[in-house]
């Protein structure tokens, strides 16, 4: 087996400068999909969130430098019958396209379904986003379904596809 090239970690506030660099400079990459943290008080609040036990991020980085990669995070965790997360993420260029968060995105599973005792991850995916859907496909996911209008994203109410993974089927 080949040495891994990634790794995660939580996210720290020693990240901020290299966090927001990598957010600014991949804006065209995420819009319109998604709009991450790109203002030192967007940085605090995104990690302010992760303070409690509903939420769980991780940084995905190289092996080798210790570069960011991207984002993996599992927000709205509900535990009791559930044991649910909804998933969401974002790489960072020049990192894309080499399947770096895929390494990632399994390495989060695995602590999904380990350590944080999940039963199930969501990801939901406006339907023109095709390198995520790429990416969850590749992860194992399986397409639930059409969510019209399901999340409001840069004031707008868009349509999402469900993909789901569950713990024994990874």
């Amino acid at each position: 087996m080949s040495e891994p090239r990634v790794f995660l970690r939580a996210p720290a506030p020693g990240d901020r400068d290299s966090f927001l660099r990598a957010t600014q400079a991949n804006r065209s990459l995420h819009e319109p999909w998604i709009h991450p943290p790109v203002t030192p008080g967007d940085f605090d609040l995104y990690l302010k969130r992760f303070e409690g036990p509903d939420h769980e991020s991780r940084l995905v980085c190289l092996a080798d430098t210790g570069d960011l990669v991207g984002v993996i995070n599992l927000n709205n965790i509900i535990r009791g019958y559930f044991q649910n997360a909804f998933l969401g993420f974002y790489g960072f260029v020049p990192h894309t396209g080499h399947g770096l968060m895929l390494e990632g995105l399994q390495l989060v599973i695995r602590e999904a379904f380990g350590p944080l005792e999940l039963h199930r991850l969501e990801a939901n995916i406006q339907p023109g986003n095709e390198r995520s859907i790429r990416l969850v496909q590749g992860a194992g996911f399986r397409r639930e379904g059409h969510s019209p209008r399901y999340l409001r994203i840069a004031g707008e109410w868009r349509d999402h596809q469900r993909w789901a993974l569950l713990c024994d089927e990874d």
